[in-house]
């Protein structure tokens, strides 16, 4: 049946061409924003599921850009303690100079002085953005904890949390504790003199007495205008000094104000001594970045300063390697976090990017359909001028 009045191939044209201008109206929204799922009515999973990641990998951006700050603090402390370990090594060669006979101890420690002045400029300087490892308050044992970000994770409930690297700032890293004398070269030590342990006959009874001993050099450097040394028995002016064996020395007291002990050594002019049973053994309480020398100081007390200095460079070189382990950590971090950036944006790309070859050899076939459509919608519009001829 022909009707002017309803067309229905004109509508079933006019359907399709509706139909073809809409898959149109969605391929070039593909095309021209390159995303298959541009907002949640396009598909409300993957939707969620982009919009949250991307959130996530802005979250990671910024625990990059952490991370960068975390390596500069973390390089900068490295720099002073490797600089100040080299300083330290200077004064323990000093030190061990210093024993050496005939030396000017006075001139070496001029030397001390201004190696002591660069390690708490070193100390000082160590710092990038206010932040400085090197030194601390670290008083009564307090400790002081510094963290660098390291990533941002979420679990499998979807709770999410900042996870760190941590460094502990203590007694055993920190070189100068700005409260107190904690830190690695500002802590105490009692920096003893040598000692010798003799049997000494008081009133007929044999004692074993702990008393200061002195070397030949000691000796001889304490008593520069000495007026008695005979290999045996030395006076500095001072001290009298008996030899009790070799190249030890002790301090002595004349016989007669202990007439009950037996006698040590009698000298060339006849006087009588004994050995001096209350002479203490000297001890330095001081630390390396104090330390003093003079030329009146003794081996056993430069070895012991030796020995100090040296227990730190242990305790520094322990703490360049920690920090040397956290800046690697830190590297290791820093590209596993622009990997993990990476795969995100793989991950939700795959979801919601559109495959431009597939959009556009749709498109393509869309404009076909199209043009089909309106030149059949023309046909089925002009079919009804064909009833005119019958009324002619």
């Amino acid at each position: 049946m022909t009707s002017i009045l309803t067309n229905v191939a004109a509508m079933a044209a006019l359907s399709t061409l509706r139909s073809i201008n809409s898959g149109m109206e969605e391929t070039q929204g593909r095309v021209s924003s390159g995303l298959k799922v541009g907002n949640a009515s396009d598909n409300a999973a993957y939707w969620s599921i982009a919009t949250t990641m991307r959130s996530d990998n802005m979250a990671l951006s910024a625990v990059s850009d952490a991370l960068g700050l975390g390596a500069a603090k973390v390089d900068t402390a490295y720099s002073g303690m490797d600089s100040a370990i080299e300083v330290v090594k200077e004064i323990k060669a000093k030190l061990v100079a210093a024993t050496e006979d005939g030396v000017d101890k006075d001139k070496i420690q001029e030397e001390i002085t201004q190696l002591q002045d660069q390690l708490t400029s070193i100390s000082e300087a160590a710092s990038f953005s206010g932040e400085n490892w090197l030194q601390a308050d670290i008083t009564a044992g307090t400790d002081v904890n510094k963290s660098v970000v390291a990533s941002f994770v979420r679990d499998a409930s979807g709770n999410v949390s900042v996870k760190k690297v941590d460094y502990t700032l203590a007694a055993t890293n920190v070189l100068f504790d700005t409260g107190g004398t904690q830190g690695i070269l500002d802590a105490t030590n009692t920096v003893e003199g040598a000692s010798v342990t003799l049997s000494v006959n008081l009133a007929g009874i044999a004692t074993d007495v702990t008393v200061a001993s002195f070397t030949t050099d000691d000796v001889i450097a304490a008593g520069a205008g000495s007026s008695v040394f005979d290999g045996s028995y030395a006076n500095d002016g001072t001290d009298n000094y008996v030899k009790v064996s070799a190249d030890t020395w002790v301090k002595a007291v004349d016989q007669t104000t202990v007439a009950d002990q037996e006698v040590a050594y009698e000298d060339t002019s006849g006087a009588l001594w004994a050995i001096d049973t209350t002479s203490t053994v000297t001890s330095v309480t001081t630390s390396v970045s104090t330390l003093t020398i003079d030329n009146t100081t003794t081996s056993a007390t430069l070895d012991g300063m030796i020995q100090m200095v040296d227990t730190a460079l242990t305790s520094m070189t322990s703490a360049a390697a920690e920090i040397g382990s956290i800046s690697s950590r830190i590297e290791m971090q820093t590209e596993f976090v622009a990997a993990l950036s990476d795969s995100i944006d793989s991950g939700v790309g795959r979801l919601v990017d559109a495959d431009m070859n597939e959009e556009s050899t749709r498109l393509k076939a869309l404009q076909t359909q199209q043009q089909l459509a309106i030149q059949s919608l023309s046909i089925a519009n002009s079919s009804s001028e064909v009833i005119l001829s019958l009324f002619r």
